[in-house]
């Protein structure tokens, strides 16, 4: 027995004897449903491509880089087979080797001029719980000034569109000591002028604190249930950082944005709890197929945060995710979970990695997005 069809109806006649009418009672029926629905009509071609965006992670080792040492035997090959480039040769990078694309995500981790030491400093990250230093652009400095004006420029001459910028510059934004939350506050804001100037609608900033990539988990507790109460220090603390950088992205038009990307974030749960606490329109989610930390998160993860995401996600695929019984990284499925919450924005494409080097796979990895939109 289809038991669907009954509660369908049984639920249509309530709402008509309850005097909400055949329209109310139809959209809520359609809101019901509409996690099954997909777009109304079949796109065009060139509708697809013009959803879809180019990231810099599958092609980072072509990016010339400021102090980061000799180029290793893979770097070198891949520079030979695809060529060298900076973020100003980009766009014209991204036309002729993926045309039809020409939306842009951009990596805070390979902006700058590597010939221009004016434009970096030296700054101590944190990994894995551990101080690390290492040269960082500064995009508060007036090369680095001169160096985004200009790249705005290519952009626009070249008929590209900045979209998002996925940024891992900011710092401690859920870190207990507020002197270092606030001075990743105050860095995340130099970086959201520049998206500011690029014209970007959204930037990522990691929920990051100095005890690195993996959160605390619940413990044993005196009254019987187990019970995490270092995680809610965290908590509050990102959600003041977020509601803060939220309000000033309102002043200059893009939307900070969470991807599951390690750390607080790297839970669903989490996510949707600073999302709801923060609530503002300049704050929503910026998925990620697989940045998650179990396989079943990889759908059922992402239908989690659909409600809060209006403006781009990274489609990726990554063999972390393949068992000797099945490959989890089903990209096709996660883009129909996209389209059954109607989302109409940005696609990135971010091969991590697999079988195919970082192009290679891209390409592939376009086919199988445009095939499910």
């Amino acid at each position: 027995m289809d038991t669907r069809h009954t509660f369908t109806a049984d639920r249509r006649d309530f709402l008509l004897k309850a005097g909400l009418g055949v329209a109310a009672a139809g959209t809520l029926l359609s809101d019901s449903l509409s996690a099954q629905a997909s777009v109304a009509r079949q796109l065009t071609d060139s509708e697809k491509l013009s959803r879809l965006a180019m990231t810099c992670w599958p092609q980072r080792h072509l990016f010339k880089s400021y102090g980061r040492g000799t180029p290793n035997e893979e770097t070198i090959g891949l520079r030979k087979k695809y060529g060298e480039i900076t973020m100003h040769d980009l766009p014209k990078w991204t036309k002729d080797n993926f045309p039809g694309v020409y939306h842009l995500d951009l990596w805070s981790d390979v902006f700058g001029d590597p010939a221009d030491t004016a434009q970096y400093t030296e700054t101590t990250v944190e990994r894995n719980g551990k101080p690390f230093t290492m040269r960082r652009w500064d995009p508060s400095s007036p090369a680095s000034k001169k160096w985004v004006e200009k790249l705005a420029s290519i952009i626009a001459n070249e008929k590209f569109v900045c979209q998002h910028l996925s940024n891992n510059a900011p710092q401690f934004l859920a870190d207990p000591d507020d002197a270092r939350r606030k001075e990743g506050i105050r860095v995340a804001k130099l970086w959201m002028d520049t998206a500011s100037v690029l014209g970007a609608k959204t930037m990522r900033a990691n929920t990051g604190t100095a005890i690195g990539r993996i959160m605390p988990e619940a413990e044993d507790h005196t009254t019987g249930y187990p019970k995490n109460e270092k995680i809610v220090v965290y908590l509050k603390k990102c959600i003041e950082s977020f509601k803060e950088l939220a309000d000033y992205g309102a002043t200059v038009g893009v939307k900070i944005t969470i991807e599951n990307h390690w750390g607080l974030c790297a839970n669903p749960m989490n996510i949707r709890i600073i999302m709801d606490e923060v609530n503002h329109p300049y704050c929503e989610c910026t998925p990620d197929f697989c940045n998650w930390e179990n396989e079943y998160h990889l759908f059922h993860g992402l239908e989690a945060v659909m409600p809060y995401t209006h403006t781009h996600v990274h489609a990726k695929y990554w063999d972390r995710w393949k068992t000797p019984e099945k490959d989890w990284n089903d990209v096709q499925r996660s883009v129909r979970i996209l389209n059954a919450h109607r989302y109409k924005g940005t696609i990135a494409l971010e091969w991590e990695n697999g079988p195919m080097d970082g192009i290679e796979g891209t390409k592939w990895l376009m086919k199988e997005v445009l095939a499910a939109l």
